[in-house]
């Protein structure tokens, strides 16, 4: 019979999973608006552009702040990994700075601007795809070995 500290340490590394199938799903219905040509407000564009890119932020600088650091406390072995991770996050982030002064600058037209934009958003679909799968197998095993949480799992898993 697993132990609750067994049970929560598996539900990290599945809680992991979900985070990332929901932030798969939030590109992927901006992405879909962005495709139905229509001349979009100011408003929407830039808040679901904003809401898409606070979330993806905020997940990254959740692990990047507290789940890789107590990652790296129970399994140093790991350095490389969350290092590359960390590297991807650095480019994931100049990509949705991007994607959002493309936004800023997009909202009221269609046509050009809003293909700058679904370019910058195929790109870093492809870019965020490659790191969900790369950070799950790296360490999806630690986490469910159980790792401290230490209150970073409310950036990394929660998007208000």
């Amino acid at each position: 019979m697993a132990s609750p500290d067994g049970d929560r340490a598996v539900a990290l590394g599945l809680r992991l999973a979900e985070a990332h199938q929901e932030l798969r799903r939030r590109i992927t219905r901006l992405k879909a608006g962005l495709l139905r040509r229509e001349p979009v407000d100011d408003d929407t564009l830039a808040s679901h552009c904003l809401a898409f890119c606070a979330a993806l932020t905020a997940h990254h600088q959740g692990e990047d702040a507290g789940m890789f650091a107590e990652l790296l406390r129970v399994r140093p072995d790991l350095e490389k990994a969350v290092a590359n991770l960390v590297d991807d996050h650095r480019m994931i982030s100049s990509i949705l700075s991007r994607v959002a002064e493309l936004a800023g600058r997009a909202a009221g037209s269609d046509g050009p601007a809003l293909d700058a934009i679904g370019q910058e958003l195929d790109g870093l679909m492809a870019i965020m795809e490659s790191h969900f799968a790369y950070e799950e197998r790296a360490i999806g095993a630690a986490l469910d070995a159980g790792i401290p949480d230490t209150g970073w799992s409310g950036m990394v898993f929660r998007f208000d």
